[in-house]
């Protein structure tokens, strides 16, 4: 399937609503797991209670007949990696009965960072009633262009934290979703990057400009009680993640953490090539890098996260306001080590950490 192929509108059918289970930033619930129908009657009642205040024809302009979604993504040079986050999105909202050409219709866009706002843009001018936004660069083009149109995010590191929502368990305003990680998985990454290269003296911090800061300050403090530098990486394209990464030439002891957003899916070979031409090690935040080739990967599963949106999709359609529906938690972290690309840089893992692992790729 080509990109030109991708972009076009898709069609999906979508049963039960109550079957998700997720974890959510709610004072009451915590976040610990449960589904809706554990939920205290009342609470399921203030989660939602706001259905008749934003119906969909109040939107200003006469709409199709049945609504539609926009769900937004970085184009990625895996095209299976595309049509797998499409299945999920699909096979998910095959759970609450929409049906395309009944009652939903969908289109996907994808695309490169330099060409993510105009494609938001005219994405916002045809006046979707949801769009689903995958990753922080995705949403920074989507709040520029609406604040409005009810928006779900997916793959969103600290959203209070940067200002995306007023609250977590009340996000306020035209957006909700999925939370990836929280500040504290900083020290973590750090923590395991040292754990498989124990001679560690300084990390380099990869991220989107403007986004994480809180997640880099959290490495900060982790890196100064071991001793450790921190070098910090913003970057906005492949450009500025070469010369990035190129600036540790020649620097042993350094290891790098890359932190998440689709742009990086978008540059992974390139920060592959890089990588392991200098023998950094570096860990990732999703599976997918691990199972490309890169040496470790500690965090969530997007595709999951791209399934549960599915939920708030529904409730929205149905007549919810983003700003009631509290943020959801990651409740599953994985950790991936690829031993071929360890022993590449000449590592040798230890037991220790072989044995928490959810996968170990030969």
């Amino acid at each position: 399937m080509t990109r030109n192929a991708l972009q076009q509108s898709q069609t999906f059918i979508v049963s039960d609503p109550n079957r998700f289970d997720r974890g959510c930033y709610d004072p009451e619930i915590g976040h610990d797991t449960f589904s809706v129908v554990q939920m205290r009657r009342r609470h399921f009642i203030g989660l939602i209670g706001g259905a008749a205040a934003w119906p969909l024809a109040a939107r200003g302009q006469q709409k199709a007949r049945y609504p539609t979604i926009g769900l937004v993504g970085s184009a990625s040079t895996d095209d299976e990696e595309t049509r797998r986050s499409i299945r999920a999105f699909e096979s998910a909202c095959s759970e609450f009965g929409w049906v395309e050409g009944r009652n939903i219709h969908v289109v996907y866009r994808w695309a490169e960072s330099s060409q993510m706002r105009a494609v938001v843009a005219e994405l916002v001018a045809s006046a979707p009633d949801v769009i689903v936004a995958n990753g922080t660069s995705v949403l920074t083009a989507v709040r520029e262009a609406t604040n409005s149109i009810p928006v779900v995010f997916v793959g969103i590191s600290d959203p209070e934290g940067v200002g995306i929502v007023a609250n977590l368990a009340r996000p306020g305003g035209n957006m909700t979703g999925l939370a990836n990680f929280e500040p504290s998985m900083g020290g973590k990454w750090l923590q395991t990057l040292k754990e498989i290269e124990p001679h560690l003296t300084q990390v380099g911090v990869i991220r989107f400009a403007g986004t994480q800061v809180r997640i880099l300050r959290n490495i900060e403090d982790n890196a100064a009680s071991n001793g450790m530098k921190v070098v910090d990486c913003p970057v906005h394209d492949g450009r500025e993640i070469r010369a990035a990464i190129g600036a540790f030439d020649g620097e042993p002891g350094t290891g790098l953490i890359v932190l998440p957003d689709p742009i990086f899916g978008t540059y992974r070979s390139l920060i592959f090539e890089l990588v392991a031409k200098q023998h950094h090690p570096t860990i990732y935040p999703f599976r997918n890098f691990a199972e490309a080739g890169g040496l470790l990967s500690y965090g969530i599963n997007i595709l999951d996260q791209v399934r549960r949106s599915a939920f708030y999709v529904d409730r929205i359609l149905k007549g919810a306001r983003p700003g009631d529906l509290p943020v959801q938690a990651p409740t599953k972290f994985e950790l991936v080590i690829n031993l071929k690309t360890a022993r590449a840089l000449g590592l040798d893992v230890p037991q220790t950490l072989l044995a928490r692992a959810d996968e170990v790729i030969e």
